[in-house]
């Protein structure tokens, strides 16, 4: 599929951001936690707007680019030519939490086994892992409704995620929210990462031993030494370094 550069068509500020958010579809895709076509990643565009970039679909994360990527405003019109549709549950799901949340420039959603899996047991996350630790810090919970076809569940899908970074969507999936691009996916590898081992350790059958909940008090401090106060911009460089080895064709 031939998709013209939008390069010389935008800021210099949204090419990067454009770029930034091509690499997180494929490093999504690199890591396994596609569902085909069917989830979404956005980053909103600074400024008043509340415009933000999302994928177009039809396609699969592997082949998203920098200038593939579809502008949309709050009203899920589309500010930048596309032949392929928005995916309407993504939209309802996005701008809903880019319409409240300032802080939320990164909100990457996902359907894997592990997450879903996990969604679906009536406990949820377990304090089992040093992962969980990092999500049970700032995790909601939002129940199932169905696909997410319609305006009206978007104020429950606020309320529910409140001031939080991590949603398990029960029944459906997991959702990330950062202040940028890097911060959603290292956001998104603990939370994945946590369901594996969870899955993991109730196969095995024995009985769970559950981290104290006095621990959970310095878990954002846990984090901010582990990445030496910078988030996920500390991983960042690395995992462009790693997808630039594989294949530079998101940047087109």
């Amino acid at each position: 599929m031939h998709i013209p550069s939008m390069k010389d068509q935008v800021s210099a500020d949204e090419w990067q951001l454009r770029c930034d958010l091509a690499a997180c579809y494929r490093l999504v895709a690199m890591y396994g936690w596609t569902d085909l076509i069917f989830t979404h990643i956005s980053a909103r565009i600074p400024g008043p707007e509340h415009h933000f970039l999302i994928n177009p679909y039809g396609m699969m994360f592997d082949e998203i680019t920098a200038s593939s990527l579809i502008k949309v405003d709050q009203d899920g019109n589309k500010l930048s030519e596309s032949a392929l549709p928005v995916n309407r549950a993504g939209f309802v799901i996005h701008s809903a939490i880019h319409a409240v949340r300032d802080d939320a420039a990164c909100v990457i959603h996902t359907h894997t086994r592990a997450g879903v899996a996990v969604s679906a047991q009536r406990n949820g996350v377990l304090p089992i892992s040093q992962q969980s630790m990092f999500v049970l810090a700032s995790l909601a919970y939002h129940d199932y409704e169905g696909v997410a076809l319609h305006d009206a569940e978007k104020p429950r899908l606020q309320d529910d995620l409140g001031r939080a970074h991590f949603l398990m969507l029960r029944n459906h999936g997991m959702l990330t929210v950062g202040p940028s691009i890097a911060d959603a996916f290292l956001s998104m590898y603990i939370f994945e990462t946590a369901c594996q081992i969870q899955l993991a350790a109730q196969a095995g059958g024995g009985e769970l031993l559950m981290i104290p909940t006095e621990i959970l008090g310095s878990t954002a401090e846990s984090m901010r030494a582990q990445t030496s106060g910078q988030g996920g911009a500390f991983a960042w460089p690395a995992l462009i370094r790693k997808l630039d080895r594989v294949d530079e064709s998101y940047r087109t």
